[in-house]
């Protein structure tokens, strides 16, 4: 018995002493340079490492941008697909890019790092631009030139056969590409800043500003697309036009190769998604297990994992149970660690965070749908000579935060870190939430406009100013500055150990979601609002018989009520990453026991739980 007992305690402080190495390894996650050395903070990172790849994001952002913008005119003028369809290829194509970030976050997290993926991706990006280009200039790979909108009966010859395939190849090693090197740019440049080093406050201060920088450049790339590129393509031709976007994207791989030699490099854990479905299978496998009276008995335990447990999620600490006590051969699948645990509690906590920010990215669909076909309706006339494209009206956000934001990094987050005392000024779950306040006025003036408009036209004969709908866009780029870099900070500042790409992968999709989600409530709309004597709220091609404006006060609604949800979320997330890790709602409450002392562990509490809980009382 007493041998049994020695064995057994032999085996616990083995373990313990495997564990603690483990953990100490991944605080100290060593970086390295080009050469797979030990990078070093004096030679390696920092801003000057990250601003070459704030380079590659705004050409990345630039080429991107003015294809995915111009497309629909390419598909329907050139390619004479029909209407439908185009705008088909066009949501699919952007929904792709979105949806492919995942895969470029885990390729990079899993096996390539993110400065080889970027540059990889980034080729691949750049063939699609160069075979988009080559498409549009040879008649050869293109129908025969016929006008879609001449009014005839004239049927125009559809793009079949190798010319579609050769455009669609084009077109979607376009969305590979971008959809690989997106999340790569955000994680690659902020992993330039080490927040565990003898500086670490105010590294962490420079991150904060790096976020708000990548926003910066992305807001340029965004501007100058939808304005000189777009203009190329319009008046130059789209062979020319894609072959600018091919221009900058070698421009922004070029950005990035220079930079080689001063980057801190985080290497490939190897699959992020193995331990992940490990831990998901083993607590399934042992879900009738009953857990132990000692909790040292959990594979992988001991006092420094303790401090972090929580109530979350509490039926996957059984994935930690040994059915022996000293033999601790079994699989992987069936027997998981603590910390590994933890990981896939992280997950799935960020999980309600990132869903209420699809409906905000409905918004932003609206934006640029039925937003611009109300400035089709208006006057766009600025001089007898001069007209306002209603296209252009995207760009007013991108012009706000090129203005707002460096206001926003220059004073008024050195102001806000003298009350919060957070690097950021405003911390990443409370950002979030004020941009998915400031949103709710965004639809609110859409609705108000879209009356005055539609009055004026009906009532009075006027067609009003363009100018009338700028508010709409004003009011989201200021949400957008808060939601977006908020979010993308959110996520990249969880400690999710080798996942900071596939999680900033993750914000991308919010986008695919959220277009997803408009199309499925335009369909709902015309559907609940219709009637045997007509159709829906926007069933006709004419705003002046579609009632746009109740649509856009129930987005208001949605969005209010996506708020509060929000707030409901963020609370939870906070209460239980810190309040549950205390001795009320600690581990040894989950497991029945009460006779250990376990200290909450204050670097998991520096998130928002004290202002997101002013919010609810």
């Amino acid at each position: 018995m007493e041998d049994d007992k020695r064995k057994e305690n032999k085996e616990l402080n083995r373990e313990e002493e495997e564990e603690l190495n483990m953990a100490d390894e991944d605080h100290h996650m060593t970086t390295v340079d080009w050469k797979g050395r030990p990078s070093h903070s004096l030679n390696h990172g920092g801003m000057k490492a990250a601003v070459f790849v704030l380079g590659l994001q705004t050409f990345e952002i630039m080429g991107i941008a003015a294809v995915g913008n111009n497309l629909i005119t390419y598909v329907i003028n050139e390619m004479h697909f029909p209407l439908s369809k185009s705008a088909n290829i066009v949501t699919n194509f952007i929904g792709t890019i979105f949806i492919l970030a995942l895969l470029g976050g885990y390729l990079s997290d899993s096996y390539l790092g993110c400065f080889w993926t970027m540059l990889i991706f980034g080729f691949i990006e750049l063939s699609g631009f160069i075979l988009l280009s080559v498409q549009a200039h040879l008649p050869q790979l293109k129908p025969a030139k016929c006008n879609m909108i001449n009014g005839d009966n004239i049927i125009c010859e559809e793009a079949k056969g190798l010319k579609a395939l050769t455009f669609f190849v084009a077109l979607y090693l376009v969305a590979l590409g971008s959809g690989c090197v997106k999340p790569n740019m955000i994680a690659h440049g902020a992993d330039q800043f080490n927040k565990d080093d003898n500086h670490g406050s105010n590294q962490s201060k420079k991150l904060s500003s790096y976020f708000n920088a990548a926003y910066f450049a992305f807001s340029v790339g965004e501007l100058v697309a939808l304005t000189l590129l777009v203009w190329v393509q319009t008046h130059s031709g789209m062979d020319i036009g894609f072959g600018l976007s091919a221009i900058t994207m070698a421009m922004g791989l070029v950005c990035l190769v220079c930079g080689t030699l001063v980057y801190r490099n985080k290497p490939p854990q190897g699959s992020i998604l193995t331990p992940i479905a490990q831990v998901i299978v083993a607590a399934f496998l042992k879900r009738k297990q009953v857990y132990p009276s000692n909790p040292q008995m959990l594979h992988g335990s001991q006092n420094k994992t303790l401090s972090l447990h929580t109530q979350r999620f509490r039926f996957l600490y059984k994935a930690c149970i040994r059915t022996s006590r000293v033999d601790n051969n079994e699989s992987a699948w069936k027997l998981c660690t603590m910390a590994q645990v933890e990981q896939v509690k992280i997950l799935l906590s960020v999980i309600p965070i990132f869903a209420c920010t699809i409906v905000f990215n409905t918004i932003l669909a609206q934006l640029q749908t039925f937003s611009v076909q109300q400035g089709s309706s208006m006057n766009t006339q600025i001089t007898k000579s001069f007209h306002i494209p209603p296209a252009s009206l995207q760009s007013i956000p991108y012009i706000i935060l090129i203005v707002l934001v460096p206001l926003y990094d220059t004073f008024f987050v050195p102001f806000a870190r003298k009350f919060t005392g957070h690097d950021s000024g405003i911390k990443p779950l409370n950002r979030i939430g004020i941009g998915l306040f400031v949103v709710v006025f965004s639809m609110v003036s859409a609705a108000l406009m879209e009356n005055k408009r539609k009055n004026a036209a009906l009532h009075d004969g006027e067609i009003i100013s363009i100018f009338w709908i700028t508010p709409q866009f004003l009011i989201f780029g200021i949400s957008e500055m808060f939601t977006a870099v908020g979010l993308i900070e959110f996520f990249y500042n969880q400690s999710l150990k080798g996942m900071q790409s596939f999680l900033t992968g993750l914000t991308y999709c919010s986008y695919a979601f959220g277009f997803f989600l408009s199309s499925v409530l335009v369909s709902l709309v015309n559907k609940v609002t219709s009637s045997s004597s007509g159709g829906g709220w926007l069933s006709n091609n004419d705003l002046n018989k579609d009632r746009l404006d109740m649509f856009y006060w129930l987005l208001a609604v949605l969005s209010l009520l996506n708020f509060f949800n929000y707030l409901f979320w963020a609370r939870w997330y906070s209460r239980n990453l810190c309040g549950s890790a205390s001795s009320e709602f600690g581990f040894e409450n989950i497991m029945g026991n009460n006779n250990t002392n376990n200290h909450l562990n204050p670097s998991k509490c520096d998130g928002d739980h004290d202002i997101i809980n002013a919010h609810i009382p």
